[in-house]
């Protein structure tokens, strides 16, 4: 998760939308083809661990806040929360008023096949659900240590056969029928951010009742869009939800997205049908959409030179009536060492390898020079990013890459065994793997490459069972908070931090760092904290990216973001315009 995160697969392959060409589709319902970058690996919201798993969950399942589509810098507005909450003066109390009449989609789960008006009940139930160990969830890590009473009823149900979700707890209760009441263990300023994460959606407890083990196939949530069962097929069909509540296009925006108003005041959603077509190689939809028959597209890396001349669209683009979004991305890529591995405890090793790595290289093979160099983790824009500072570990520097190596106690790699790095299987990640393959060997590190499928990946990431990752980390909201954790020792797999890197003092002023509310003392630590990351060396650092979006002319609202998932209920197709451009084609 992205962020907080929701944990993920990175590629440089995201999202993509594409038009449905049948000619016997109705001509008056509005189609949208959704294009999975990596393979879905269900629909239990507190398994959302990755980006492409969360575009499809968001569809269906909800939670209280979510952000407003037309705003920047991300603003928290009220979902099925009828109003943002009430916060007592300490900042530890949480009080939400329900949105009254909203029901969960019809299901056989439910009695008579209908399904029933969300309570705040149900947030207890779900957020139990999070929290209860025999579920293991992914996304635990956002409220482990949050709320007052949730760790104790976890730790005591561990080892029993199963929890007992009618026991109350002290800092999550159900007030009355629409009262929900949150009491955090201690201060935590980004609390608001989990609730309109994918992990802390809304589910039914009839429906876990039903299906069990089985609710990942078969999503029942209060979402604007419905799937009757996940068959783990290819191809996936949403249509709108027929009992969705009242909700609107939004009515004002910031000054950047002053032209996607048009559509202000109108009933969400706007697309009748999305289906889903997993895609795991760019170019056969870059094909396509040069067919006009995708609408968006993120523009493949084997394509950008001759599609982009001096950031513009090249003329024959522009010629089909084909615009370019240019998007700065809330992110991070990196090597990663797996510090369970005794061997990485060695900082002149991982020195080593770090100024052995020629990012600006990679940048230029794998991100056509868009990425803008990663000194550490905090991306450009946040509080604790530094734009002054400068990584004095990161490459091209073979020559101290060496030297560091021999303090190591390797000289040029001599004594050092093998070492494994995973990777997806995505044409793109092997040929990094092979990247990163050739680089190290250029002082003397053997690197055996092994490519995974994305839920074979996430699986070994998870069981702690690999030695080094190709991967990233996609925001899960606005906060360098969420970038400084994915390496907080609590948070070890299968948590968000998969390099397992537990540092006392990394910890204990991480720690301090998150009671804070934003204030400078609070930016000035978390500076320190992300050039110690840096001076440690704890991962090899490369970009932080933008995306090039190209979509055809019918395709109207949309914009890029990395962690607002529930996008598709805002895009809409104009359906002449669709037929004028593709004549163009």
């Amino acid at each position: 998760m992205k962020a907080s995160t929701l944990f993920k697969v990175i590629s440089l392959v995201t999202l993509i939308l594409i038009s449905s060409c049948s000619k016997k589709q109705d001509s008056g319902e509005r189609v949208l083809n959704v294009i999975a970058a990596g393979d879905i690996k269900g629909f239990d919201p507190i398994m959302t661990s990755d980006i492409g798993s969360a575009a499809q969950v968001a569809k269906i399942y909800e939670g209280l806040l979510n952000y407003h589509w037309l705003k920047i810098p991300f603003e928290l507005i009220p979902n099925l929360a009828e109003e943002m909450p009430t916060v007592s003066a300490d900042g530890m109390t949480y009080t939400f008023k329900l949105r009254k009449g909203v029901h969960f989609q019809d299901d056989i789960a439910f009695p008579n096949g209908k399904g029933r008006e969300v309570e705040a009940a149900d947030f207890v139930y779900s957020i139990k659900r999070l929290a209860d160990s025999k579920n293991q969830a992914t996304g635990w890590w956002i409220l482990d240590g949050k709320i007052k009473g949730l760790n104790e009823w976890r730790k005591k149900y561990e080892v029993q056969a199963s929890a007992n979700y009618d026991e109350e707890i002290e800092g999550l209760k159900a007030i009355d029928k629409y009262t929900l009441q949150f009491t955090l263990s201690k201060v935590f300023p980004q609390f608001l951010y989990s609730l309109a994460m994918p992990f802390t959606f809304v589910v039914a407890k009839e429906v876990v009742a039903k299906y069990g083990a089985e609710i990942i196939n078969h999503p029942v949530g209060t979402g604007p869009y419905i799937l009757p069962v996940f068959d783990q097929s290819k191809r996936l069909v949403f249509t709108k939800n027929p009992t969705y509540r009242e909700k609107f296009y939004p009515t004002e925006a910031s000054a950047e997205f002053k032209h996607l108003l048009k559509d202000a005041g109108k009933k969400l959603p706007l697309i009748d049908k999305i289906v889903v077509n997993v895609m795991v190689e760019s170019q056969p939809a870059w094909l396509k959409f040069n067919k006009g028959e995708l609408d968006y597209l993120s523009i493949p890396k084997d394509n950008f030179s001759s599609t982009i001349v001096g950031k513009k669209l090249s003329p024959e683009m522009e010629k089909k009536g084909i615009s370019l979004t240019i998007m700065p991305s809330l992110d991070v890529y990196y090597i990663g060492f797996n510090f369970d591995y005794k061997i990485f405890h060695n900082i002149n090793l991982r020195r080593a390898m770090s100024l052995a790595y020629d990012a600006n290289a990679a940048n230029e093979l794998f991100y056509n020079s868009t990425g803008f160099p990663a000194a550490s983790v905090s991306p450009p824009g946040l509080a604790g990013n530094n734009p002054s500072f400068k990584n004095e570990w990161r490459g091209p520097n073979l020559e101290l890459a060496k030297k560091t190596l021999a303090l190591a106690g390797y000289p040029n790699g001599v004594g050092l065994p093998e070492i494994t790095l995973d990777v997806s299987s995505s044409t793109t990640a092997r040929q990094k793997g092979e990247f990163f393959q050739k680089q190290m060997e250029q002082i003397g590190i053997k690197i055996k490459v092994v490519t995974n499928l994305s839920p074979e990946l996430q699986a070994k990431i998870k069981k702690r069972a690999v030695q080094m990752i190709d991967y990233g980390w996609i925001g899960d909201y606005p906060d360098t908070e969420n970038f400084l954790q994915i390496f907080y020792g609590p948070n070890s797999a299968p948590g968000a931090n998969s390099a397992n890197y537990n540092n006392p003092q990394f910890n204990k002023d991480f720690e301090a760092a998150v009671k804070m509310q934003n204030t400078p003392e609070r930016t000035a630590l978390y500076e320190k904290l992300n050039q110690f990351l840096a001076n440690e060396a704890v991962v090899i650092f490369t970009v932080h990216t933008q995306s090039y979006i190209v979509q055809q002319s019918w395709v109207k609202n949309f914009h890029d973001s990395d962690f607002i998932f529930d996008f598709h209920q805002y895009i809409n197709i104009d359906q002449d315009e669709k037929v004028k451009g593709l004549k163009r084609f």
